[in-house]
């Protein structure tokens, strides 16, 4: 099928569901306002960050922890500004599902941490370094190679996104989440941006948001690796639809064969 050839990986579309409660944007974009705490707090659990709840909560406040590194407060305040950046686009009706998005993003997610930030790989100073993601046991996934000025990685984002545009929004969200942390484009923090921009699109056409519970980060991260392995998206995309808040209300709309 030429949309699974263009995001490099395939999914059991049948599972999916069918129907996804739909809400006006003021009120999903409210809810990712008021959990916001809990979705950064989420999120830099995934990234292994020792920052407790009550310690996120401190440090949005506007106080520091004490105690912590720099960095790994730095990265949850990357992730806060990175919510806010977002909640403001979707709100604003200016989120789009685009490179541009994309990068803006990531230059908010992965300030000071990845290698270049706000760029595909290739695109700034470093054309040569290819990073991959380490599987534990089963080796490392590689993604595509770095290469100056990035016309692969250019190629095969525009060829996904459009390829994406006829799948309904529910499952264009999940799939470009997996098509980012897959593809790697950027050195550092894909998967992290990537969540961002599922739930960019998922806001802006009036579904709730997801995060990935604290509680589930070791399942979400074997399941990821599964991912990387077998290249089939269909475990991952039930896993985030159960970590969705109406998960239940969801499975019942899919269709079994």
């Amino acid at each position: 099928m030429a949309l699974f050839d263009a995001l490099g990986f395939h999914w059991d579309r049948a599972a999916l569901p069918v129907l996804v409660p739909v809400y006006s944007i003021e009120r999903v974009c409210f809810r990712f306002h008021r959990m916001l705490p809990e979705f950064v707090w989420d999120a830099s659990v995934l990234e292994g960050n020792p920052f407790t709840f009550p310690e996120v909560k401190t440090l949005l406040d506007g106080v520091t922890v004490g105690g912590r590194r720099v960095s790994d407060q730095e990265q949850v305040l990357n992730l806060a500004e990175s919510s806010k950046r977002l909640l403001a686009l979707v709100k604003s009706g200016r989120f789009e599902l685009s490179k541009a998005i994309f990068v803006e993003l990531h230059r908010l997610v992965a300030r000071n941490e990845a290698l270049e930030w706000g760029l595909f790989r290739g695109e700034g100073e470093e054309t040569n370094y290819t990073p991959d993601v380490g599987l534990g046991t089963y080796g490392r996934h590689t993604p595509l190679r770095t290469l100056p000025g990035a016309p692969e990685l250019n190629r095969v984002f525009q060829e996904g996104i459009a390829a994406l545009a006829d799948c309904p929004p529910f499952e264009r969200a999940l799939a470009f989440f997996l098509f980012g942390a897959l593809q790697q484009f950027f050195f550092d923090g894909n998967k992290r941006t990537s969540r961002f921009m599922m739930n960019g699109i998922l806001m802006s056409n009036g579904i709730d948001a997801i995060s990935v519970p604290a509680a589930r980060a070791q399942e979400f991260n074997e399941k990821m690796v599964r991912f990387y392995l077998t290249k089939d998206g269909t475990e991952m995309m039930a896993f985030l639809v159960d970590c969705h808040p109406d998960a239940e209300a969801i499975r019942s709309s899919v269709v079994v064969g």
